[in-house]
């Protein structure tokens, strides 16, 4: 598809400069860099630039500083960004977007990326009447939160963190790092409960233990009291001169709500990723699709570059049916893996499971099989054996026969060759890099971590195929093969 010549690009308005609209800008570059077909401007409320917000945890630890955790900005005619401004109403008639400077924005396509804010809970004192945080409450989830968590932390005194999932867990093992006094909360019966089984949890709970992070699971919150701590259910009060929220989030939906658009939890879309209005889409946590995939960056990241491909026109028929995403736990000295079905009993119908259990090593693996197929896993304590398993379920390649070595990360017998067609297995899952890009772009001159990431982006998601990067490059290196000039 080529514009007719002299016609003037469509004009398509993204409203969020987070990770999933910073990166449908790049995908849109990528595929019309000269900006002749669509031009894109990027309204962002955030007075910097796009940045990795999954690495916010690592910025809380000292691993990273909030520059290093930018986000490239398309230097290309077709792209402009805006940030410092908000999105205040939205005429689908008119087809403008009015912003809080007053100006509007004329759109002939509408991208909605305006991701999730923290949920609070309604504990007394957490937050304020104008639903701000409470005294000494914080989030964690933009860089204006980060900067305020490290200006109430001070090295010795006491921290509780409320919520046992991903980013409660990241964030406690960053603080205690810091050398705060660590409490998690979580009221499920036990954490991290949405992505591993409850065996997994126990030991996970005691490698946290071991970090001086002391994990409070099945307890609900009751009060929250500035400069004494938090009080629980069951009478007893934590102390904590600071409180951390990560009990979940809430869609970011009145803007479209309002102009009559049709709204859940989150933006309806289907699998063109287009809302009750056609001329609207929503993609990242403030979509609603049957597949799911709020939440994690590698759906929303996948929503980004289907829909660009639809609003070039280099794939008119693109569609999104739903992703498979893998958890990975950001947390020095800790090392776990899971994705797919984890929670079924190991008698369910039709699933074999393999499961190593080592309280004392602070060791487990459970792997779910289907048919010969893998369709579940959780790894904690077994690196090797992650990068593995997960390629085995992306390709649908058949599980070698001896399971146990498999979980374990020893050597398997060599798999069945992969049917014609099957894709080839991904070292990053954010960004769909797979080895024989690494491996060309390492032929091309990339010859470090950095080279190879401006290259091909591995390694600039979650930051979990980092291991996996290094044990390329180190086996590149060592090898024979010389660059492409």
């Amino acid at each position: 598809m080529s514009t007719v010549q002299g016609a003037s690009p469509r004009q398509i308005v993204v409203v969020g400069n987070g990770m999933v609209g910073a990166r449908f800008a790049e995908e849109t570059a990528r595929l019309d860099p000269e900006g002749r077909r669509v031009h894109v401007t990027v309204i962002g409320t955030e007075p910097h630039p796009a940045y990795n917000r999954v690495l916010l945890s690592g910025v809380v630890a000292g691993d990273y500083t909030p520059e290093q955790i930018r986000l490239p900005v398309p230097e290309t005619p077709g792209v402009t960004v805006r940030t410092g401004l908000t999105a205040t109403a939205l005429d689908t008639a008119q087809r403008t977007l009015t912003l809080d400077d007053g100006s509007q924005l004329p759109y002939d396509e509408l991208v909605m990326a305006t991701g999730a804010r923290a949920s609070f809970p309604p504990v007394t004192g957490v937050s304020a009447k104008d639903g701000r945080p409470g005294e000494g409450v914080t989030a964690l989830r933009d860089l204006a939160d980060c900067e305020r968590l490290l200006s109430l932390v001070r090295p010795g005194a006491p921290v509780v963190v409320l919520g046992g999932g991903v980013l409660g867990l990241e964030a406690a093992r960053g603080l205690a790092g810091r050398g705060a006094r660590v409490s998690v909360v979580e009221s499920s019966p036990w954490i991290m409960r949405r992505q591993i089984d409850k065996p997994a949890a126990k030991i996970l709970g005691r490698l946290y233990e071991d970090l001086g992070v002391t994990v409070h699971s099945w307890r609900v919150a009751s009060r929250w009291v500035p400069g004494t701590g938090l009080e629980l259910d069951d009478g007893r009060v934590l102390p904590g001169d600071v409180l951390v929220v990560t009990a979940g989030v809430r869609g970011n939906t009145e803007l479209v709500k309002d102009a009559g658009i049709e709204v859940e939890h989150g933006i309806l879309v289907d699998d063109f990723l287009s809302t009750s209005d056609p001329r609207v889409h929503a993609i990242g946590d403030c979509a609603q699709h049957t597949g799911g995939g709020a939440g994690l960056v590698q759906p929303g990241w996948e929503q980004a570059a289907v829909l660009a491909r639809r609003l070039t026109g280099t794939d008119p028929q693109a569609r999104y049916t739903g992703s498979s995403p893998l958890t990975r736990l950001k947390a020095q000295g800790i090392e776990l893996t899971s994705f797919g079905q984890v929670h079924e009993d190991d008698d369910a119908p039709g699933l074999e499971t393999v499961t190593v259990s080592d309280a004392h090593g602070g060791r487990y693996a459970k792997l779910v099989v289907h048919q010969d197929k893998v369709v579940g896993a959780v790894l904690l304590g077994f690196p090797e054996a992650a990068a593995t398993v997960s390629q085995l379920h992306d390709t649908g390649a058949p599980v070698p026969a001896d399971r146990l070595a498999l979980v374990q990360g020893l050597p398997t017998a060599a798999p069945q060759q992969d049917a014609p067609g099957t894709p080839e297995a991904l070292v990053c899952r954010c960004n769909a890099v797979t080895r024989t890009d690494i491996e060309q772009a390492w032929l091309d001159g990339a010859r470090d971590r950095d080279a190879i990431a401006t290259a091909t982006r591995a390694t600039t998601g979650c930051g979990g195929c980092v291991r996996d990067v290094n044990a390329l490059l180190a086996g590149l290196d060592s090898s024979d093969a010389a660059p492409v000039s």
